[in-house]
């Protein structure tokens, strides 16, 4: 059911200067900026051979990044994505091993314009877990 990793998000509050500063240093391949208004952030996307890092910043002080950022001053790893290919089947049976999906269960379309979900962090050993369908 899990598929491959396929970003790991870091919240920070200048999303362009932080993705600059990993394409200086690696040569990555740097998305545009782009708002998110339904999930409160902006986005860029550094593209690595084998995945891809989000950097994502608060748009507006309701965004959950925000809240986040108050929380850890500097920054960090918000959450990882995994491809799942049918978001449904993986919500279903993710429910049904006791995984609580945050929100209303319902799949949004997220940065990529494809179906996501986040699960709870305290089924994850901590870690916010996004499920994006590949």
């Amino acid at each position: 059911m899990l598929g491959r990793l396929n970003h790991v998000a870091i919240a920070v509050k200048d999303a362009e200067k932080a993705a600059r500063i990993y394409g200086a240093a690696f040569g990555a391949e740097i998305s545009q900026a782009v708002p998110l208004p339904k999930h409160g952030v902006i986005t860029v996307f550094v593209t690595l051979p084998n995945t891809k890092i989000e950097f994502i910043q608060p748009l507006g002080e309701a965004s959950p990044i925000a809240k986040f950022l108050e929380r850890n001053a500097d920054g960090g790893i918000h959450h990882i994505c995994y491809d799942v290919p049918d978001i449904i089947v993986a919500r279903d049976r993710l429910i049904k091993e006791g995984a609580r999906v945050l929100g209303d269960g319902v799949p949004r379309i997220g940065a990529h314009g494809k179906p996501v979900l986040f699960l709870h962090p305290k089924d994850f050993s901590g870690a916010l877990v996004e499920i994006e369908q590949a």
